[in-house]
């Protein structure tokens, strides 16, 4: 599995989506994370008169051996993705069940084994959850964060949040659910896996902090950064593009030294060690909102604010499209409309968008 190229430390923006957790733990001994993720059997069985509870398993009207083979079966999946479960809820900050199955057993046709992970979890107070108009939000407790932490499998990352905040706050939890959405959407395009995103990660610029949504690591090894947009202002959205722009033009750091010349924070962490890949690809997805216009039609006036700005169409690639149009028609389709002069509103691939120069 590849890892997405994280940023060196800057300082730590306040977090907008979620409460902090605590200090990171130091790396345990190998021997220390595998007792931390492993897998433990389900708490909660299903109870021998739902035959039918599980879903995802074929019925039986012969009870015997072969029943209870299907159920233990059935006990064991839920605790086999234990582990896999807390690192995804750790590294996306929360999820539905549904957006955990398509991420994780894309294949089962419910999710019954997810629920059992998760409850698994609950019970040793590594995850917590959230009801709302009879749906469950789940996110990773501090415990959970730092038993995800120790397992050495997240990318290192100063203050990593749990995602209570988020699923307690209706415009927080549907801005991450957006996400999440788009997460999935990459993955099953295989643009890129789910391992390979990183959220809201700070990065330096001389006008404060830059803090995306989103940033992943595609396939072909360059990245993307990614914002989600439910209910933000034109205003906010320019804003949020000028600070990209100015992430882009920052001076280099640092003195360098006869092999090599100084580099500014972008090109030490997405150039490459030859500078041979462009500054990456800004990608904007809108999302539906209550009272709020289409997303079609948000994107479409964003595109009138949004090439306004400087090193849009020159020194930034600048992509949008809207939610329903990436999950009905793929990540990897033409559902990307570039902004800039001379671009009309003809949608591309991904794979297809221009370079930055």
């Amino acid at each position: 599995m590849t890892t997405a190229p994280i940023p060196p430390t800057p300082p730590t923006a306040p977090d907008t989506a979620a409460t902090a957790s605590p200090a990171a733990s130091p790396a345990p001994s190998p021997a220390a994370s595998s007792l931390r993720l492993a897998v433990v059997a389900d708490h909660t069985p299903c109870p021998p008169a739902l035959t039918g509870c599980n879903s995802s398993s074929p019925s039986t009207d012969v009870p015997g051996e072969a029943s209870r083979a299907r159920k233990a079966a059935a006990a064991k999946a839920g605790a086999d993705i234990r582990g896999e479960v807390l690192l995804t809820l750790a590294q996306l900050r929360l999820a539905t069940p549904r957006q955990l199955k398509a991420l994780l057993l894309p294949h089962q046709q419910g999710t019954d084994h997810i629920r059992r992970a998760l409850r698994n979890l609950l019970d040793d107070r590594l995850v917590g959850r959230t009801h709302r108009a009879q749906q469950s939000y789940w996110y990773c407790t501090p415990a959970g964060l730092a038993e995800a932490a120790a397992s050495g499998e997240l990318a290192p990352k100063a203050g990593r949040t749990t995602g209570q905040r988020a699923a307690s706050k209706t415009g927080l939890r549907e801005h991450g659910l957006a996400l999440v959405d788009t997460v999935v959407a990459f993955h099953q395009a295989e643009v890129a896996d789910y391992a390979d995103w990183q959220v809201e990660v700070a990065h330096p610029t001389p006008a404060g902090n830059l803090v995306p949504d989103g940033v992943v690591l595609l396939a072909g090894g360059s990245s993307a950064f990614v914002e989600i947009d439910r209910t933000m202002s034109y205003a906010r959205l320019v804003a949020k593009l000028e600070r990209y722009d100015a992430y882009r033009n920052a001076p280099a750091s640092g003195r360098g030294n006869a092999a090599r010349a100084p580099r500014s924070h972008w090109q030490e962490t997405y150039a490459g060690p030859s500078l041979d890949r462009p500054f990456p690809p800004v990608l904007f997805v809108f999302a539906p909102a209550p009272r709020r216009a289409a997303p079609a039609t948000r994107e479409a006036a964003f595109h009138e604010r949004a090439r306004r700005v400087g090193s849009v169409n020159y020194r930034l690639t600048l992509a949008t499209t809207t939610l329903p149009l990436l999950t009905h028609d793929r990540a990897d389709g033409r559902v990307w409309r570039v902004v800039g002069n001379g671009h009309g509103e003809e949608r591309r691939a991904l794979a297809a968008l221009p370079k930055a120069r």
